[in-house]
């Protein structure tokens, strides 16, 4: 058999084509199927970066520079930060001749329709420095969260549409049936117009230097911007200032309220003060002899200082000594517990005040606790050999109805029959019987008469007093010698 015979016997078997046509099918499917994985046997640059957000980016995605493919996202992996932050980390294979890129190229995943479909925008840095293949752009160089459509559309809520509605509804309002207003306006806006051209003429001419304005503000920035912690520091530091001038903004205020009458009174003074330096001037030359004098006094001080210098060395033992105690005091005076120990006493002291308000007067101006005292110790200053003795004398009242010699219905008040006297006759005798009671006299306490009424009460005869007395006993007591009312 010939070969050309033995060629056509094998392009006319059925068998073999469909092998090779299967084969064939499979290798493109193959193909197919990791297109988006890369080519095989096709060299890529591949490197990383840190994104803020995946944003709905998928493995496969184009990346993009200048509007070409130059390559696709391989992997994304989530990242979390050392601050609690959440992110992700893209693998990006780039066509060999597309690389490498600079270090600070910018990465940034944008929307490629509004279906949701996404790629990497790739924008190449300035940077002389080369991203080594495996390497990570840093999350400083990732563009900022695209926007999705769906926030787009939630902008757009309900609360938003119904202002917008009311903004037309109430722009609509304000402007319908107003043209000709709005004429005039747009008229009497042609003056102005015409007036500040010349203005911005001169003000954008060369000679004004006015395209200077903008770097030299440029400049100033730089210069300034090393400095800008401290700024930010003198700032912070001026904040605290002045809160703490807040706190304390009511006796400032009134201190510099007092300020004038400060300076009337040294304007007054200072010229009394004149007179008293002079005559100090006149009082320390007559001294100069007894300055003088003070050679002769000389050996007696010597002495003196003698004697005091053992003393003076040994004070520093004593004040090394005397750190300890010190200490200890300025624990003490710090403690937690002292303070509030001292805060807890000061509310004990407005809880006193107005009691010993009232009190003080009974001792500062009637003197009854010295009179109490004096007399708690003349009780116990009579002794026996038993012990103290107390010496009182009691008073009798005749037993009659309603008198202070016994239970009584009522206050006595009036005269009384008591019983008779033998030999008179048997209808008795008439008895005086006035209750005279003043529970809580007068001791000049806040509120009351300035009067020191206790223990000087004055009898009224013949007429019940219960309380305090008509009369002024004045704030005289006993082992006082002058008194004021």
């Amino acid at each position: 058999m010939s070969p050309r015979s033995k060629r056509s016997s094998l392009a006319a078997n059925p068998v073999l084509i469909g092998a090779a046509t299967v084969l064939i099918a499979l290798v493109a499917v193959v193909l197919a199927y990791n297109a988006n994985s890369g080519l095989p046997f096709v060299k890529t640059y591949n490197f990383k970066a840190e994104i803020p957000d995946a944003s709905g980016l998928i493995v496969g995605n184009d990346v993009r520079k200048g509007g070409s493919r130059v390559g696709f996202v391989s992997a994304i992996t989530p990242r979390e930060g050392t601050d609690g932050s959440t992110g992700a980390t893209i693998d990006i294979k780039l066509d060999q001749k597309n690389g490498p890129i600079p270090a600070d190229s910018r990465i940034e995943v944008r929307p490629k329709s509004v279906l949701g479909l996404k790629y990497v925008q790739l924008t190449s840095g300035r940077s002389e420095r080369m991203l080594q293949a495996g390497r990570t752009i840093p999350l400083r160089y990732a563009g900022g969260k695209p926007v999705e459509l769906d926030d787009l559309f939630n902008t757009f809520d309900e609360p938003t549409r119904k202002a917008s509605a009311e903004n037309l509804n109430e722009f609509g309002t304000a402007l319908a049936g107003r043209g000709d207003e709005l004429n005039e306006t747009i008229a009497g806006l042609r003056p102005l117009l015409i007036s500040a051209e010349p203005a911005l003429r001169n003000l954008t001419d060369p000679s004004t230097g006015f395209a200077r304005l903008f770097p030299a503000l440029e400049r100033v920035a730089a210069e300034v911007a090393p400095v800008a912690q401290s700024q930010a520091n003198l700032i912070t530091g001026l904040r605290q200032t002045f809160t703490a001038l807040d706190r304390v903004r009511g006796p400032l205020q009134e201190t510099i309220a007092y300020g004038p009458e400060a300076l009337q009174a040294g304007i007054t003074e200072f010229p009394q003060q004149a007179r008293f330096m002079r005559s100090s001037t006149e009082l320390f030359r007559r001294l100069r002899p007894a300055f003088a004098s003070l050679a002769n006094a000389s050996p007696g001080l010597a002495g003196a200082f003698e004697a005091g210098t053992p003393a003076l060395r040994r004070s520093p033992a004593l004040n090394r000594r005397l750190v300890t105690t010190l200490r200890t005091l300025e624990d003490f005076g710090t403690d937690d517990r002292t303070l509030q120990g001292l805060a807890q006493l000061g509310g004990t002291a407005r809880i006193l005040k107005p009691t010993v308000e009232y009190i003080k007067p009974a001792q500062t101006t009637c003197n009854y606790i010295t009179l109490l005292t004096r007399n708690l110790a003349k009780v116990l200053s009579v002794t026996t050999q038993n012990g103290s003795s107390l010496f009182t004398g009691p008073v009798i009242l005749p037993e009659v109805p309603d008198s202070e010699g016994g239970p009584a219905a009522k206050p006595a008040n009036g005269p009384v029959k008591g019983p008779p006297e033998p030999p008179r006759a048997p209808t008795g005798r008439l008895i005086d019987s006035f209750l005279h009671s003043n529970p809580y006299p007068y001791t000049a306490a806040p509120g009351q008469p300035n009067e020191c009424e206790a223990g000087n009460e004055v009898y009224v005869p013949g007429k019940q007093v219960i309380g305090n007395t008509p009369a002024d006993e004045g704030v005289i007591t006993e082992d006082q010698k002058v008194g004021a009312k």
